[in-house]
């Protein structure tokens, strides 16, 4: 194991930086197409959640809950779909994504649908306030 955390490089160039919940740094993707938080736990060499201790994949799963039903009120959004992939990114992250009945890709996944879009100054402001504001 390395002595330090690392955000890997592809969510670094993916995401804006929100801020830091007790276990897990949050991100904002820079796809305007959804609201759309990772989280990361800040520790470093994780991989999988059974990664984690017993104790802070209990952390986990109440920060990944408080944060998806602020997202869903702030947002109003129709779902909430939660996604621990790492097929392209190794580092354990957990994509919290609303989702809307209208959007490009419902009812199916969003990977692979359409073309990310960039974020207005204005919305990307709005957007970093909002989710902000979902933290514990």
């Amino acid at each position: 194991m390395t002595d330090a955390f690392e955000l890997h490089p592809q969510l670094a160039a993916d995401t804006y930086l929100v801020g830091q919940t007790a276990l897990c740094q949050v991100l904002l993707s820079k796809d305007a197409r959804y609201p759309w938080l990772i989280l990361v736990p800040h520790q470093p060499d994780l991989r999988e959640l059974h990664d984690l201790s017993a104790a802070d994949q209990a952390q986990l799963m109440a920060e990944i809950t408080h944060i998806s039903a602020a997202m869903q009120k702030a947002w109003t959004a129709d779902k909430v779909n939660v996604a621990a992939l790492g097929n392209m990114v190794p580092q354990l992250h957990i994509h919290i994504i609303m989702r809307y009945r209208d959007d490009v890709a419902w009812p199916g996944p969003i990977w692979g649908v359409g073309t990310a879009q960039d974020y207005s100054d204005a919305a990307l402001s709005d957007a970093l306030t909002k989710a902000a504001n979902c933290l514990p």
